[in-house]
């Protein structure tokens, strides 16, 4: 019995090291946040080399960035998106306005953080974060995927 607990651990060890190394994020940009999130694809950066390509569609991604202000209006929108990418899936919330409304916390059409909707596993905190901040955070993120700190 013992060496089927190790096998088990194993596996669930070879299952996070391959999910920690194909990040599949939505571009999913929303305000000014957006523009470091494009920046932080560039060349200089270089997120192929850690196994992060950028898709289109929520059906194809697993990782789900959050960049910019969240209104009342585009919630429902996101809590659909959020729904429609398979699972398992980690979310990123980058930005003050994504995490608690930032510079418009006391309007009435801003949500006050994202994780009101959807589950995050990740803020990125700043206004406008530098690309710098969402790279680190995504390696961050692989690591605590890889120690099986995040589901």
């Amino acid at each position: 019995m013992k060496w089927l607990n190790l096998l088990k651990l194993k596996t669930i060890t070879l299952v996070n090291w391959a999910r920690q190394g194909s990040f599949y994020p939505l571009t999913f940009g929303l305000a000014c946040c957006a523009v470091e999130m494009m920046h932080a694809t560039v060349s200089r950066y270089d997120y192929d080399r850690f196994g992060i390509i950028f898709r289109a569609s929520p059906r194809q991604a697993d990782l789900m960035i959050i960049a910019g202000t969240v209104t009342m209006k585009m919630g429902a929108a996101l809590r659909k998106i959020y729904e429609q990418i398979s699972g398992p899936k980690w979310v990123i919330s980058m930005g003050s306005c994504a995490n608690n409304g930032g510079y418009y916390y006391y309007a009435v059409s801003v949500l006050k953080g994202c994780n009101k909707i959807i589950p995050v596993n990740l803020y990125i905190p700043g206004c406008p974060p530098a690309a710098e901040a969402l790279f680190h955070g995504t390696l961050k993120l692989q690591q605590l995927i890889l120690r099986n700190l995040v589901y």
